[in-house]
């Protein structure tokens, strides 16, 4: 059921638009901005991810609860992305991927919002834990993705001989901490997936199982090849790529059918 902009109300709304507003700000171009750009996304990504814990999670009502569809999740996964990227950009600054990150995180603010799904209790003392790490493998995948494109970029600014750098950082230290990020989010979907069929009391193989199944597969075929076969450069991100869209299908992309196409709840 999509809500509008008032379905926030009190603490998680004044949040969502500090959050916006300094996202805006940290959007602006660097000569218009200076300094303040900086501080400006760390301020977004704080109450951005303080509307999530107060609104999306619920943070002090009684009980287990969360709200569960696709805009949470997205918009938990970017915030974690701009948090990775945040700790990163304190030695390494990249201005360009700031301005877009930023804009994606006003995005993701805007998405919570307006597509806050619905509040649901969870039964099982498990569920929570099963949640934050599936939302968690997602957040380490959306920033393998980003290095990832960091990466392809590096390499095509190497073909056109422009520099022997990618953005300030060696070609092969970004290469391994991109796959940092591929060998986390896939200990952690592991976990996700092991957690769920061992504690889900109606467990079956519905779509949202096949697609998680099938990304843990690509992943995995990723990780064995880079290993054995010694994938890098764009055969490597390639794979990356293609599990990291049907990880992302397998939860928020069924979740936006069901409630938006569909018009149904959580």
């Amino acid at each position: 059921m999509i809500l509008s902009w008032g379905s926030a109300t009190g603490w998680p709304l004044w949040l969502a638009l500090a959050a916006l507003g300094a996202y805006g700000l940290a959007a602006l171009p660097g000569a218009l901005l200076g300094r303040v750009a900086a501080p400006a996304l760390v301020a977004g990504v704080a109450c951005h991810a303080l509307m999530l814990a107060t609104e999306i999670g619920s943070v002090g009502l009684a009980g287990t609860a969360a709200r569960l569809g696709f805009g949470p999740v997205l918009s938990l996964t970017m915030c974690l992305v701009l948090a990775v990227h945040t700790i990163e950009s304190r030695l390494l600054p990249v201005p360009a991927v700031r301005r877009v990150l930023a804009m994606a995180g006003a995005a993701a603010v805007a998405l919570a919002l307006a597509f806050p799904g619905e509040l649901r209790v969870l039964g099982s003392r498990w569920s929570p834990l099963h949640w934050l790490l599936g939302v968690a493998s997602y957040g380490l995948f959306g920033a393998a993705v980003l290095h990832a494109l960091l990466l392809d970029e590096a390499e095509r600014r190497l073909r056109r001989h422009a520099s022997g750098s990618a953005f300030g950082m060696p070609l092969l230290q970004l290469e391994r901490l991109t796959f940092r990020f591929v060998q986390g989010g896939f200990g952690v979907l592991s976990a996700a997936i092991m957690l769920g069929i061992a504690t889900s009391a109606r467990w079956r193989l519905d779509h949202k199982t096949v697609l998680s199944l099938l990304a843990w597969s690509i992943f995995l075929a990723l990780l064995v090849g880079r290993q054995r076969r010694g994938w890098r450069g764009r055969q490597a991100t390639r794979w990356l790529y293609v599990g990291a869209v049907v990880l992302l299908l397998a939860y928020a992309g069924t979740r936006f059918v069901t409630e938006v196409l569909l018009g149904r709840g959580a």
